[in-house]
């Protein structure tokens, strides 16, 4: 490991050869002193990143690559998007789409080490495949990044190059749950019981969610991503005691950021860990709450898709759900509302038309209601849709289709 200066990275950088793969930070650890610093010494390069953000490089000659798109790169006209379940990425790495060089965003050293913090997820695997094939690994150090144990721990020797910097991190925004939002999220945390193991997301149903669940007992969470409304539930007494809080990234406020920051009681995993779902069945009463676009009576879900063109990505809800519904007492629940607002339409549709990201859950939860689906037969399954998830001004419409197509 050498501690250097943007302006020898530069120069360290330039004297990559051919059009090099930059695996880099996702989500919100955006390493952006790092990619300032690539994209003005490479002229060509392939940009791999989860859940892009804005402010990424953007110019003719830069390449963007993902399994998830995120703000950053989503319908820009140099996208490949590389279909994948989060648990599988570390595979594409290993043997598909081989890093040149990974740029991370790390706390500063610490007994020796650094620490991934708030962003694990596939990126000790992209370490790994880029120090197998002789790539690069460079990190940014920022006093902002907490320290997180676990698998985003890193030797020094693991680093190529260490560039100082003090950036503030992202912040999820405070932004208050929608009225359909809270309702969803009561009307899931109903079926939530005591002992439970839940996989929770990031936004207005999972927050909702969570509000509910203060006066639960004995909860444990195993996700792979997380945000403030975990610290609500260990502060209320409704996390089992001395139970270890897993994920794989987090977003939230700095109040979250201080929290985990050399926390023992939360442990950053890789995603091939997180997100394997025959250690995911393994969990007592493992409750996996996602979001869809749409569903349809066949309880596809539609979660990835917009108008035909890709709007997100597989992500850890596939890998989830299924490990959900293998664990004993477990359940999957796929969220949405009942009606597009802006489309006027009803996203309980009688068959999808994109590109299926997930099918059948658990239960399928709307501000109407909560459709039962696995354990029913197809005619239960459809029944329960259209009557208690389905708008009621699409439940004529869609009993219709249903029996135009057999269903009923």
């Amino acid at each position: 490991m050498k501690e250097i200066g943007v302006d020898v990275l530069k120069v360290k950088l330039s004297q990559l050869l051919g059009i090099p793969r930059v695996v880099a930070s996702g989500n919100y650890a955006t390493p952006f002193t790092l990619l300032k610093a690539l994209d003005g010494s490479v002229a060509e390069y392939r940009l791999n990143m989860l859940n892009a953000q804005n402010g990424i490089p953007d110019r003719q000659g830069v390449e963007y690559e993902t399994a998830f798109v995120g703000a950053g790169m989503r319908r820009h006209p140099n996208l490949t998007y590389i279909p994948c379940r989060l648990s599988l990425v570390p595979v594409l790495f290993r043997d598909h789409y081989l890093p040149d060089v990974v740029l991370i965003h790390t706390s500063m050293p610490w007994n020796g080490k650094v620490s991934l913090g708030t962003e694990i997820n596939v990126l000790p695997a992209a370490i790994a495949a880029a120090r197998k094939n002789g790539g690069l690994v460079i990190a940014q150090t920022n006093p902002k990044m907490p320290y997180t144990f676990g698998d985003g721990e890193l030797d020094l020797a693991e680093i190529d190059y260490l560039v100082a910097v003090d950036e503030p991190l992202t912040e999820k925004p405070n932004t208050p749950a929608s009225d359909v939002a809270r309702e969803i999220g009561a009307r899931i945390a109903t079926l939530v019981a005591d002992g439970s193991t839940l996989q929770l997301g990031i936004g207005g149903i999972p927050d909702s969610v969570i509000e509910q669940l203060h006066r639960r007992r004995g909860l444990q969470i195993w996700t792979e991503t997380f945000s403030d409304g975990v610290v609500g539930l260990q502060r209320s007494g409704a996390m089992a005691t001395e139970a270890e809080i897993t994920a794989s990234f987090v977003f939230g406020s700095r109040e979250l950021y201080d929290w985990i920051d050399r926390n023992p009681a939360v442990r950053m995993l890789r995603t091939e860990t997180t997100n394997d779902p025959s250690v995911i069945a393994t969990k007592h009463r493992m409750t996996s709450i996602n979001a869809a676009l749409e569903v349809d009576l066949f309880d596809q879900a539609n979660a990835s898709h917009v108008r035909g063109q890709i709007y997100s990505g597989f992500g850890g809800s596939t890998d989830f759900i299924v490990g959900a519904l293998h664990s004993p007492g477990g359940k999957s629940f796929m969220a949405l509302p009942s009606w597009h607002d802006r489309a006027k339409v009803s996203t309980i549709v009688s068959r999808i038309s994109e590109t299926v990201t997930s099918f059948q859950h658990s239960h399928v939860v709307t501000e109407q209601g909560i459709a039962d689906c696995f354990g029913h037969s197809q005619k239960e399954q459809v029944f329960s849709l259209i009557n208690r998830a389905a708008h009621p001004d699409a439940r004529e419409v869609l009993t219709e289709s249903a029996t135009k197509m057999g269903l009923l």
